[in-house]
């Protein structure tokens, strides 16, 4: 399986055409057609990861920011440049996936959190270029919020920004992983007790306080990192290519 059939598959599996993105998702950065026999990958497409998968001799790699957006790619200088260099240096495809990957039912980042945090009857939530991108899901009992806190401090491995205005006890939860403080007012319109999304915003403090609800960032990498690893096992067990997730990790 070559870069060009890899991309393929994955296109058919993550949806790619549905979403309307300001990422252009899918295979961004071509190589010479060559077997793929390890994929690399990562949240972010930085040269610190690009390095870091040329010295495990990856030939395919796979980034959920990747180097494609709008017009970013208008002028192939400064930081850009030093990028793609190691690129083409080592013969390295790249794939870019963004809101595929943040709402695909079982392999997305929100899915993937949910599940982890013991959510359950997921239904879509989070409406984002015209598809919904997270889950908004519930516990069977509520949780003092404290618990929670505790719960997904363990998941997402340390410190979060807490605004702490909903019930003491929590029952549904919404999740957007990233960048989406924009939408918790909407997650209190649908009835949630918490939401939870990965980058804090000023304004986010103002609308959880008015509308009275738990809004909780776990950090943008922290919490974009399950999507990737999901999608490299589903390479391993269902392509049987080997594929191997490389953290670099970002504190915010």
């Amino acid at each position: 399986m070559n870069a060009e059939e890899l991309a393929q598959r994955l296109d058919e599996e993550l949806r790619t055409a549905v979403f309307r993105d300001d990422s252009h998702n899918g295979l961004q950065v071509a190589n010479s057609g060559r077997s793929v026999r390890l994929v690399a990958l990562g949240v972010d497409a930085c040269t610190a990861f690009f390095e870091a998968a040329a010295e495990k001799g990856a030939d395919f790699l796979i980034c959920h920011h990747g180097v494609s957006w709008g017009e970013s790619l208008a002028r192939l200088t400064g930081v850009t440049y030093q990028r793609l260099r190691v690129l083409f240096a080592r013969d390295m495809a790249l794939y870019g996936s963004h809101l595929p990957l943040d709402a695909h039912p079982r392999l997305g980042n929100n899915a993937q959190i949910a599940r982890a945090l013991g959510l359950q009857r997921l239904r879509p939530f989070g409406r984002y270029h015209g598809s919904p991108i997270g889950f908004l899901g519930e516990w069977d009992r509520p949780m003092p919020y404290p618990a929670f806190r505790a719960r997904a401090e363990a998941l997402f491995g340390g410190l979060m920004q807490e605004m702490v205005f909903g019930p003491e006890r929590v029952r549904r939860v919404a999740v957007v992983s990233g960048g989406a403080a924009e939408m918790v007012e909407e997650a209190a319109d649908a009835g949630a007790d918490l939401f939870l999304s990965g980058e804090p915003r000023l304004y986010a403090w103002h609308l959880a306080k008015e509308v009275g609800i738990h809004a909780v960032f776990a950090g943008h990498y922290a919490t974009e990192t399950f999507g990737v690893q999901a999608l490299g096992v589903w390479i391993r067990r269902r392509l049987g290519v080997a594929a191997e997730f490389i953290p670099i990790h970002a504190p915010c």
